[in-house]
Protein backbone atom coordinates (compact mmCIF):
# COMPACT_ATOMS: atom_id res chain seq x y z
CA UNK A 1 0.00 0.00 0.00
CA UNK A 2 1.15 3.54 -0.55
CA UNK A 3 1.16 6.40 1.73
CA UNK A 4 -1.61 7.95 -0.09
CA UNK A 5 -3.67 4.79 0.18
CA UNK A 6 -3.26 4.80 4.21
CA UNK A 7 -3.95 8.25 4.50
CA UNK A 8 -7.01 7.77 2.43
CA UNK A 9 -8.11 4.87 4.59
CA UNK A 10 -7.44 6.34 7.64
CA UNK A 11 -9.70 9.37 7.00
CA UNK A 12 -12.50 6.96 5.98
CA UNK A 13 -12.25 4.93 9.25
CA UNK A 14 -11.62 7.95 11.08
CA UNK A 15 -14.69 9.47 9.49
CA UNK A 16 -16.90 6.14 10.44
CA UNK A 17 -15.90 6.66 13.81
CA UNK A 18 -17.13 10.38 14.11
CA UNK A 19 -20.39 9.12 12.71
CA UNK A 20 -20.93 6.51 14.93
CA UNK A 21 -19.98 8.52 17.78
CA UNK A 22 -23.19 11.06 16.72
CA UNK A 23 -24.83 8.21 16.45
CA UNK A 24 -24.46 6.90 19.75
CA UNK A 25 -24.41 10.13 21.25
CA UNK A 26 -27.76 11.18 19.68
CA UNK A 27 -29.23 7.20 21.09
CA UNK A 28 -28.50 8.66 24.40
CA UNK A 29 -30.33 11.48 23.97
CA UNK A 30 -33.32 9.59 22.64
CA UNK A 31 -33.22 7.11 26.04
CA UNK A 32 -31.95 10.03 28.54
CA UNK A 33 -35.46 10.82 29.79
CA UNK A 34 -36.30 7.44 31.11
CA UNK A 35 -33.18 7.94 33.23
CA UNK A 36 -32.42 11.60 34.05
CA UNK A 37 -35.34 13.97 35.02
CA UNK A 38 -36.79 15.32 31.55
CA UNK A 39 -36.89 18.74 32.85
CA UNK A 40 -32.92 18.97 33.49
CA UNK A 41 -32.24 17.31 30.44
CA UNK A 42 -34.33 20.03 28.40
CA UNK A 43 -32.28 22.59 30.34
CA UNK A 44 -29.40 20.99 29.67
CA UNK A 45 -29.64 21.14 25.85
CA UNK A 46 -30.76 24.81 25.59
CA UNK A 47 -27.17 25.68 27.41
CA UNK A 48 -25.78 23.17 25.01
CA UNK A 49 -27.12 24.82 22.26
CA UNK A 50 -26.07 28.40 23.58
CA UNK A 51 -22.71 27.44 23.77
CA UNK A 52 -22.22 26.27 20.37
CA UNK A 53 -23.65 29.14 19.15
CA UNK A 54 -21.50 30.95 21.16
CA UNK A 55 -18.60 29.07 19.67
CA UNK A 56 -19.62 29.57 16.08
CA UNK A 57 -18.84 32.85 17.08
CA UNK A 58 -15.89 33.34 18.91
CA UNK A 59 -14.03 30.27 17.68
CA UNK A 60 -14.35 30.62 14.76
CA UNK A 61 -14.87 34.40 13.66
CA UNK A 62 -12.76 35.48 16.98
CA UNK A 63 -15.10 38.34 18.02
CA UNK A 64 -15.63 37.92 21.86
CA UNK A 65 -19.79 39.24 22.39
CA UNK A 66 -21.49 39.77 25.59
CA UNK A 67 -24.34 40.12 23.51
CA UNK A 68 -25.31 36.45 23.51
CA UNK A 69 -27.84 36.49 26.69
CA UNK A 70 -29.51 39.12 25.56
CA UNK A 71 -30.99 37.45 22.63
CA UNK A 72 -31.61 34.19 24.43
CA UNK A 73 -32.94 36.01 27.35
CA UNK A 74 -34.89 38.43 24.77
CA UNK A 75 -36.44 35.36 22.48
CA UNK A 76 -37.85 33.77 25.87
CA UNK A 77 -39.54 36.78 27.01
CA UNK A 78 -41.11 37.52 23.57
CA UNK A 79 -42.40 33.49 23.55
CA UNK A 80 -43.77 33.66 26.70
CA UNK A 81 -44.95 36.50 26.99
CA UNK A 82 -47.02 36.32 23.35
CA UNK A 83 -47.98 32.19 24.84
CA UNK A 84 -49.51 33.74 28.15
CA UNK A 85 -50.35 36.83 27.91
CA UNK A 86 -51.44 37.37 24.57
CA UNK A 87 -52.71 33.22 24.33
CA UNK A 88 -50.90 32.60 20.84
CA UNK A 89 -50.02 28.94 19.97
CA UNK A 90 -46.86 27.54 20.86
CA UNK A 91 -45.59 27.89 16.78
CA UNK A 92 -46.54 31.40 16.53
CA UNK A 93 -45.01 32.42 20.04
CA UNK A 94 -41.69 30.79 18.85
CA UNK A 95 -41.86 32.37 15.43
CA UNK A 96 -42.21 35.74 17.30
CA UNK A 97 -39.43 34.94 19.65
CA UNK A 98 -36.98 34.29 16.83
CA UNK A 99 -37.95 37.60 14.89
CA UNK A 100 -37.22 39.11 18.66
CA UNK A 101 -33.78 38.05 19.45
CA UNK A 102 -33.17 38.58 15.40
CA UNK A 103 -34.47 42.11 16.15
CA UNK A 104 -32.43 42.70 18.81
CA UNK A 105 -29.60 41.46 16.52
CA UNK A 106 -30.40 43.75 14.22
CA UNK A 107 -30.20 46.67 16.55
CA UNK A 108 -27.14 45.54 18.87
CA UNK A 109 -25.01 44.45 15.58
CA UNK A 110 -25.74 48.47 14.20
CA UNK A 111 -23.66 49.49 17.30
CA UNK A 112 -21.45 46.93 17.49
CA UNK A 113 -20.36 45.31 14.01
CA UNK A 114 -17.71 48.66 13.31
CA UNK A 115 -16.00 48.15 16.17
CA UNK A 116 -13.40 45.26 17.05
CA UNK A 117 -11.51 43.60 19.38
CA UNK A 118 -12.37 44.85 23.24
CA UNK A 119 -14.36 47.30 21.65
CA UNK A 120 -16.61 44.91 19.70
CA UNK A 121 -16.62 42.94 23.64
CA UNK A 122 -17.34 46.50 25.53
CA UNK A 123 -19.88 47.72 23.26
CA UNK A 124 -21.95 44.05 23.71
CA UNK A 125 -21.58 43.94 27.05
CA UNK A 126 -22.87 47.81 27.34
CA UNK A 127 -25.79 46.54 25.28
CA UNK A 128 -26.56 43.60 27.53
CA UNK A 129 -26.40 45.45 30.12
CA UNK A 130 -28.98 47.61 29.27
CA UNK A 131 -31.13 45.18 28.02
CA UNK A 132 -30.33 43.40 31.40
CA UNK A 133 -31.42 46.49 33.21
CA UNK A 134 -34.27 47.51 31.11
CA UNK A 135 -36.08 43.95 31.38
CA UNK A 136 -35.68 43.59 35.60
CA UNK A 137 -37.42 46.82 35.57
CA UNK A 138 -40.30 46.53 33.19
CA UNK A 139 -43.89 45.12 34.34
CA UNK A 140 -43.35 43.64 30.89
CA UNK A 141 -41.33 41.03 32.04
CA UNK A 142 -42.44 40.47 35.54
CA UNK A 143 -39.09 42.37 36.86
CA UNK A 144 -36.47 39.72 38.59
CA UNK A 145 -39.44 36.55 38.76
CA UNK A 146 -39.64 36.31 35.73
CA UNK A 147 -42.81 35.30 33.87
CA UNK A 148 -44.20 32.16 35.40
CA UNK A 149 -46.21 29.49 34.57
CA UNK A 150 -46.49 29.67 30.63
CA UNK A 151 -49.05 27.17 29.41
CA UNK A 152 -46.90 24.97 26.86
CA UNK A 153 -50.05 24.23 24.66
CA UNK A 154 -50.31 21.97 21.49
CA UNK A 155 -47.71 22.03 18.82
CA UNK A 156 -49.52 22.14 15.53
CA UNK A 157 -52.96 20.99 17.20
CA UNK A 158 -50.78 17.23 17.50
CA UNK A 159 -48.12 17.28 19.77
CA UNK A 160 -49.41 17.59 23.71
CA UNK A 161 -46.21 19.92 25.05
CA UNK A 162 -47.89 19.56 28.66
CA UNK A 163 -46.56 16.24 28.45
CA UNK A 164 -42.74 16.43 29.61
CA UNK A 165 -41.35 13.93 27.20
CA UNK A 166 -43.16 15.47 24.45
CA UNK A 167 -41.87 18.25 25.31
CA UNK A 168 -38.07 16.86 25.75
CA UNK A 169 -38.30 15.31 22.21
CA UNK A 170 -39.21 18.67 20.83
CA UNK A 171 -36.57 20.42 22.69
CA UNK A 172 -33.76 17.51 20.93
CA UNK A 173 -35.18 17.92 17.80
CA UNK A 174 -34.78 21.93 17.97
CA UNK A 175 -31.01 21.01 19.32
CA UNK A 176 -30.14 18.49 16.88
CA UNK A 177 -31.58 21.10 13.88
CA UNK A 178 -29.26 24.23 15.69
CA UNK A 179 -26.44 21.41 16.13
CA UNK A 180 -26.62 20.65 12.28
CA UNK A 181 -26.72 23.80 11.16
CA UNK A 182 -23.93 25.08 12.68
CA UNK A 183 -22.13 22.49 11.57
CA UNK A 184 -23.24 23.22 8.05
CA UNK A 185 -22.31 26.55 8.63
CA UNK A 186 -18.45 25.84 9.85
CA UNK A 187 -18.23 23.27 7.07
CA UNK A 188 -19.75 25.64 3.96
CA UNK A 189 -17.95 27.92 2.40
CA UNK A 190 -19.06 30.60 4.15
CA UNK A 191 -17.94 28.85 7.11
CA UNK A 192 -14.20 28.57 5.52
CA UNK A 193 -14.56 32.55 5.15
CA UNK A 194 -15.59 33.06 8.87
CA UNK A 195 -12.06 31.42 9.92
Amino acid sequence: MTELTLREASAKTSARLEWMLVGLGILALLVAPFLIYPIFLMKMLCFALFACAFNLLLGYTGLLSFGHATFFGGAAYFTAHAVKVWGWPPEAGILLGMAGAALLGLVMGFFAIRRQGIYFAMITLALSQMFFFFCVQSPFTQGEDGIQGVPRGMLLGVLDLNVSLNMYYFVLAVFLIGVFAIWRIVKSPFGMILR
